[in-house]
């Protein structure tokens, strides 16, 4: 008895690096941070290892939670604009970013 085997498609090419442009550097509450240019800056932001970019009244901290524009949660001041959501910012270079988390 012979086993019917499907042809199998050749092997895909695997992606070895990441086609994206050079970082860039935006300036996070007066510290420099590098970002690729094009991502979200919500991503840009928690990638350097900013987790909360708000609080609460309380001083509960907040942080990008929906990454879509619905939440409101990752609400920071670009370019002194207030109330912009960083999920729907793109990075470009030189902007300057504060958020309202206290240091």
């Amino acid at each position: 008895m012979s086993e019917h085997r499907p042809p199998q498609p050749a092997e895909a090419p695997r992606r070895t690096a990441m086609g994206r442009p050079a970082p860039v550097t935006i300036e996070v509450d007066g510290r420099p941070v590098l970002a690729h240019p094009g991502e979200s800056l919500a991503t840009a932001l928690l990638a350097a290892g900013e987790r909360a970019v708000g609080a609460t009244r309380g001083g509960a901290r907040r942080g990008p939670y929906c990454n879509m524009g619905i939440c409101f949660e990752c609400v920071v001041t670009v370019d002194d604009v207030p109330c912009q959501r960083s999920c729907l910012i793109r990075v470009r270079a030189d902007m300057r970013v504060r958020t309202a988390v206290p240091r």
